[in-house]
Formats: C-alpha cells, sequence, structure tokens
C-alpha cells in the first residue's frame, strides 16, 4: 500500500489528541485544593481525582491496545475522543465527589482506548524509518512537553476562569480532533485471531482498586481494621488469580514470559516504583504551595515549569548518552539524583524559600526522571519478540500509571496518619488557642513524612537498578526504542 499522502495531516490530529490525554494526566493536580473545597472532599479521600484517572486508564492500556488492533484502530480511536469529552462534561459538572470520582474513571477508560489506538495508527501509518522515527518524535514531545502544558493551563484556568474548566476543556479539543479524524485518517485493523482476555482485564483492575481503597480505608479507619486488611487481602487474592489465569489462558492479556527477562522485569518494577514517587510528589508538593505557602493557582503552576523543561533537556542528554553507556548508569545516576531530590524535600518547613528548597529539588527530580526514563523504555523492549512488542511497549506506560495510582494512594494515607497523629500528640497546644497554627505544623510534618516514604520509593527503584539491571549486547540497546515513547506526565 503507497504511503497515506495525508499522513501528516493525521498525524496533526493524532498529536493533537495525545496532548488531551497527556494535559489530563497533570492539568487536574493544580485544580485539586480548589476542586476539593468546593465539592466538600476529605483529606483521605482527595487522592481518587488523581487515582480513578489512573487506575483505570493504566488498568486497561494493555486491553484497549487489543481492543485498537482487532477492532479497528481509527474506529477505536474516534470512540475514544467522545468518550473522553463526554467523561470530561459530566466532570465538570459534577456536583458532588462521587460523580466527579466517577468521571474520572471514565476518563481513564476512554483515555486507556484513545492512546493506544493513536500510538497504533503512527505505526502503521509511518511506514518509512526515517518518517516513522520523525513522526515518533514529534508524539514524545508531546508526550514530554503536554506536561508543562497541563500544569500552566491547569493554573490559568483555574486561577482566571473555575477548576472546572480544567476538565470541561478537553470537550472543544476532542471535538474538533474528532470532526478532522473522521476525512483524514486511515482506518486499519489486525488479522489473524482476536479473542480478549476480558477475565485478565477485570482481575488486574479490580485487584488494583481494590488495593488503592485498602490503602484509602488504612487512613480512616487504619491499618489494622477489619475492612482495611479485608479489602487489602482481596487484593492479594484477585492479583493472584490475575497471575495465575495470565499463565494459563491460551490469550493472555499479558504474557507472563514479557515479565521473566530479568532486564525487562527489572524495567517494569522501576516504572512501577518511580511512577508511586513522582507522582505522589506532585499530589502534596500542589497543597504545600497554594495552603501553606498562600501561591495562586497560576503561580503553583509556573513554579512546576522547571521541572517539566528539566525533563526534556535531560531525556535529550539521556537519548545522545544511551547507546555509548548503555541503560545501567544512566538509570542508576538519574535514580540517585531523584532519590536526593525528596530527601531535600523532607525538610520543607512553613517558612521554606521556593529558590532555596523547592526549586534544586524539582531540578534535581527532573533530571534523574529524564536519565531513567528513556533508557528504561529502550531496556523494556530490547530483545523482545516482534509479536510481544506491543504489549512490552504498552507495559512502560502502563506500570508508570498503576504505580502512580498505588504510590497516590499509599503516600495520602501515610500522610493522613502522620497529621492525625501529630494532632493527638499535641493536643496541648490546640487547648491554649494555637489550633490553626497546630494544623499548620500538622501539616508540614505530614508532608515531611510522606516525602520520606517517597524517597525510600525512589531509593528502592535505584537499588533494583543496580542490582538487577545487566546493559544488553551491543545493537540490542536501541532497536526497539522508536516503539515505546515514554508519558512523562
Amino acid at each position: 500500500m503507497p504511503p497515506d499522502p495525508r499522513r501528516w495531516l493525521a498525524l496533526t490530529v493524532i498529536a493533537v489528541a495525545q496532548l488531551m490525554v497527556v494535559l489530563d494526566a497533570t492539568i487536574v493536580n493544580i485544580a485539586l485544593p480548589s476542586a476539593q473545597e468546593a465539592l466538600h472532599i476529605s483529606t483521605a479521600d482527595r487522592q481518587w481525582i488523581v487515582t480513578a484517572y489512573t487506575l483505570t486508564f493504566g488498568g486497561l492500556l494493555l486491553l484497549g491496545g487489543r481492543i485498537a488492533d482487532f477492532f479497528g484502530r481509527k474506529r477505536t480511536f474516534l470512540i475514544g475522543l467522545l468518550g473522553f469529552a463526554g467523561a470530561s462534561a459530566l466532570g465538570g459538572a459534577a456536583v458532588n465527589a462521587g460523580t466527579l470520582f466517577a468521571a474520572r474513571g471514565l476518563q481513564g477508560l476512554f483515555g486507556a482506548l484513545l492512546a493506544p489506538a493513536a500510538l497504533s495508527l503512527i505505526t502503521v501509518t509511518f511506514t518509512e524509518a526515517k518518517e516513522r522515527a520523525k513522526a515518533f518524535g514529534v508524539f514524545g514531545g508531546i508526550s514530554g512537553g503536554g506536561a508543562a502544558i497541563g500544569l500552566l493551563a491547569g493554573g490559568v484556568l483555574t486561577e482566571y476562569a473555575d477548576w472546572r474548566w480544567c476538565l470541561l476543556v478537553n470537550i472543544p479539543i476532542a471535538v474538533l480532533a474528532f470532526a478532522a479524524a473522521v476525512p483524514l485518517v486511515r482506518e486499519s485493523k489486525a488479522s489473524g485471531d482476536t479473542r480478549y482476555d476480558i477475565p485478565g482485564a477485570v482481575l488486574a483492575t479490580a485487584g488494583q482498586v481494590a488495593l488503592v481503597y485498602g490503602f484509602t480505608k488504612a487512613a480512616t479507619d487504619g491499618w489494622s481494621s477489619g475492612v482495611t486488611v479485608g479489602w487489602l487481602a482481596a487484593a492479594v487474592v484477585l492479583l493472584g488469580a490475575l497471575l495465575f489465569w495470565e499463565a494459563r489462558t491460551a490469550h493472555p492479556l499479558l504474557p507472563l514470559r514479557v515479565l521473566f527477562d530479568r532486564n525487562r522485569g527489572a524495567s517494569y518494577l522501576v516504572s512501577v516504583l518511580l511512577g508511586a514517587g513522582m507522582l505522589g510528589m506532585f499530589l502534596f508538593m500542589t497543597f504545600y504551595l497554594q495552603q501553606t505557602m498562600g501561591w495562586s493557582a497560576l503561580k503553583s503552576g509556573v513554579a512546576y515549569m522547571p521541572f517539566s523543561g528539566g525533563i526534556i533537556a535531560a531525556a535529550v542528554i539521556a537519548s545522545r548518552l544511551l547507546p555509548r553507556t548503555g541503560p545501567k548508569v544512566l538509570m542508576a545516576v538519574g535514580g540517585v539524583l531523584a532519590t536526593a531530590s525528596m530527601v531535600w524535600l523532607t525538610r520543607l518547613d512553613l517558612d521554606s524559600s521556593y529558590a532555596v528548597h523547592i526549586l534544586p529539588s524539582f531540578i534535581a527530580m527532573s533530571l534523574g526522571m529524564g536519565l531513567v526514563f528513556v533508557p528504561l523504555s529502550s531496556l523494556a523492549l530490547s530483545g523482545v519478540a516482534d509479536h510481544d512488542a506491543g504489549v512490552a511497549s504498552a507495559m512502560v506506560n502502563t506500570t508508570q500509571q498503576v504505580g502512580g495510582s498505588l504510590g497516590t494512594a499509599l503516600l495520602n494515607t501515610i500522610f493522613t496518619t502522620a497529621v492525625t497523629g501529630y494532632v493527638a500528640d499535641h493536643a496541648a497546644s490546640a487547648a491554649s488557642g494555637g489550633a490553626p497554627l497546630l494544623q499548620a505544623h500538622a501539616a508540614i510534618h505530614g508532608y515531611n513524612v510522606a516525602f520520606t516514604a517517597s524517597a525510600v520509593l525512589l531509593a528502592v527503584a535505584t537499588v533494583v537498578v543496580i542490582a538487577m539491571v545487566r546493559n544488553p549486547p551491543a545493537g540490542r540497546t536501541t532497536e526497539t526504542t522508536e516503539a515505546a515513547p515514554v508519558h512523562f506526565g
């Protein structure tokens, strides 16, 4: 089949849709304090604004890729656009916490259809190697730059319009992309066996939801309560059943052979741990900047710009160094930088300086993450068989999203527990009229404890890199990297 003469116009449409998905991962972060106050969401439950999206997105991403291949990539892309717009409208009109959480979950569901369909459309539209590399460069740039745009856009919309517009802004973007995609994007689908692993998708998503809900209940009922233990036990059973099923079904959603390669398994574990540590930082830094430092939503969004810029710069550096150094050195250095930056954040206090205490940490964290994620993508695909390349690629983003959802829930629980304990231990201060100051110090204590837990997660990821990762043989390091642009948002 000759190349599509409108392929670059099609890429523009696909890139706009990808930008919308990436934006949504960060744009809501800046709006979190305003949404929490407007809908009277508790501190323990506020993490569901983030995790309802990342759970369904990460949990259904592999299935979404299979549906796109078999049902039709263009058709799935269009359904994803319309569904994402509808879910965004529901979230923008939410009158209570439950509606907002449900809308975010639906956004994740349709995002899990949209993102892999967009990626596979680029793969089949650009068949010449140099053009494909250029197309994936655009796609990767959107993924990296979209995080920065999302943070800034979230600040502007929350400051000058309303937090609801952080969701409603998706509607015109999706509608315009849909109208342009109908005439410009070609349909394609895979041939052969088209059976889906529905039980695997259900077990994977249910297991993750049970784990996150168990962490959430620990914040309100305690770690030893029957409800908490019950949900965590259910998570273990469901995820164990997932492994049992995937090992025996003829058409697994996630072939276990993909995980059992030493380097690939290590890269996925590192991705989970880094996703947990990084997204947890975003959650707490947003509340620290707006509630403790008293900054506006817009100023908070601008404060994140060095972080986004650092990730993009480090990704460029890592891409150039990777063929010479191999992935292990870059990932180890990046892990140490990220861990050190999180340790530095544990020093935050009520009167900390952005230039002295926050900016250096943002820069070190962004450089560290950029140095890790580029070689991680390469490592996850090095030496993978052709028929497993799609699922191996999807697993990079799946593990990052799953890690983010689990880490956000766990760290928010740790934060809530630390704040409650601090208030109980210093109740005498409140009795003498110091209640507001007590709450402020309790929040700082909670942030410090949560950042300490994040640092531990990042340190464990670094240890995994040093202990498990081996540089692939020459010639295998970058041969498939173009198949897996990493979502930095």
